[in-house]
């Protein structure tokens, strides 16, 4: 399989490429701003622009900001095009005359570790279905929604990646530090509260809701942390970020659209 990445020296259009290169999934063309570049001793072709992108591939990664999309002027008749851009929705990417699907893959596809929920245009194949699990298999795991506006909640929640963990971790090395705990301890103590602890949940994340009320039903500190973190509004604060996160993505569409 030929996989062409626009924008394949980004974070995440870089981290596919190096994946799908290392584990001997694909052929790799990248197209980028900057032109040829070190790709880490791995041999891939550099397309001289988007035509010759086009030419060099049979499935083509659209991983640009999506603010790029209006002026690239991709022509993909008869090519997979799994686009990786938030807020640019199925008909418009179909314009480019290409059998389409989105992906929202995250930064964990660095570490082979993201979570890319996906969603097919009506054109799609099973052999594309097929090629897209591969693809998405590179950097971690790909599973098909049923419907588009389900990619705009996952835009919210999974496409931010390590985002709200980040202000958690925040948020945490803060009250430390107004507390006088030195910078490297207060770290260790946060990395292994937020990074650490939530292995706990690895494989069995339904059950987090049990686990929470162990801790209430135990009415100890972590009891204590809790309800007071509920009285402030923990609960209500996170619905409205992917709630705000949404209808971001979903107003970045509709612009999109217009375009």
């Amino acid at each position: 399989m030929r996989v062409g990445i626009i924008g394949g020296t980004g974070w995440l259009g870089g981290a596919l490429g190096r994946a799908l290169v290392d584990k001997g999934l694909a052929e790799v063309a990248v197209l980028n701003r900057s032109g040829p570049q070190d790709y880490g001793g791995r041999r891939v072709r550099w397309a001289q622009d988007l035509a010759d992108l086009v030419a060099l591939s049979d499935v083509i990664v659209v991983s640009v900001r999506p603010g790029d999309w209006p002026g690239l002027g991709l022509r993909a008749e008869g090519r997979l095009v799994l686009s990786f851009m938030a807020g640019v929705g199925l008909d418009t990417l179909a314009r480019s005359g290409g059998r389409i699907v989105r992906a929202m893959p995250n930064a964990a596809a660095e570490i082979g570790a993201s979570y890319s929920p996906w969603v097919a245009g009506p054109e799609v194949t099973a052999m594309d279905r097929a090629a897209v699990a591969l693809v998405l298999g590179a950097i971690g795991t790909g599973e098909e929604l049923p419907e588009e506006g389900q990619i705009e909640l996952m835009t919210a929640l999974s496409g931010s990646g390590p985002a709200y963990p980040a202000l958690l971790a925040q948020a945490m090395l803060g009250f430390l530090a107004a507390r006088g705990v030195a910078p490297d301890v207060a770290a260790r103590a946060v990395e292994a509260t937020v990074c650490a602890s939530a292995r706990l949940l690895e494989g069995q994340i339904a059950a987090a809701p049990a686990l929470v009320k162990t801790f209430i039903d135990y009415r100890g500190t972590t009891c204590a942390g809790l309800e007071a973190a509920e009285a402030a509004g923990f609960t209500a604060a996170i619905h409205a970020a992917l709630a705000a996160a949404t209808a971001k993505a979903a107003a970045m569409r509709d612009e999109a659209a217009r375009s």
